[in-house]
């Protein structure tokens, strides 16, 4: 009785219909790219004033083999104000997720959408720890809405099919 698994539902009598369901699953999460600067200290600790925090992100996707895909979040932190730059992070977190039977149409909004989500709490802790090891107070981003900016871009290429010189042929993987 302990050897049984209690945790996974099995169909009974349908082994077929279980090989066939679509699964994605992730192997592995990893830091690609790293980079944290503070080109002003020891000064920048002397200053009184607050910086202003730049935030950009970007999705890629690559096939590294059959069914398996690399998604990088890229998430750059910049914080400046009128006396200098305080800090500089810029980081490409990456996973690696596998897919069995998983319908081509549902691929694109895995990998722009839910990868990411699954990505970014490891990423905003690695952000937040190197900024508090550079001296300064941890700097905890806001959750992104992978979901709305995977729409925007399909909107955007939806506008660029309907005008002249849009080729309709989707960005790079960028969200």
């Amino acid at each position: 009785m302990a050897d049984q698994d209690t945790t996974t539902p099995t169909v009974e009598g349908n082994d077929e219909a279980q090989a066939a369901m679509a699964q994605a699953a992730t192997i592995t999460q990893y830091i690609k790219d790293f980079s944290a600067e503070s080109p002003s200290t020891p000064q920048v600790f002397q200053w009184q004033t607050q910086p202003t925090l730049d935030v950009q992100f970007g999705i890629n996707g690559n096939k590294v083999a059959d069914d398996v895909h690399e998604v990088i979040l890229k998430i750059d932190v910049t914080a400046k104000s009128d006396n200098g730059t305080h800090f500089i992070i810029d980081l490409s977190y990456a996973g690696l997720f596998a897919f069995r039977n998983f319908p081509d149409d549902a691929l694109p909004p895995f990998l722009l959408v839910e990868a990411p989500r699954l990505l970014f709490p490891f990423a905003r802790q690695i952000v937040a720890e190197t900024i508090q090891n550079l001296g300064f107070p941890p700097v905890l981003l806001d959750p992104i809405d992978f979901a709305s900016a995977y729409v925007a871009q399909m909107d955007s290429q939806q506008q660029a099919q309907g005008q002249p010189g849009g080729d309709g042929e989707p960005p790079v993987g960028h969200a």
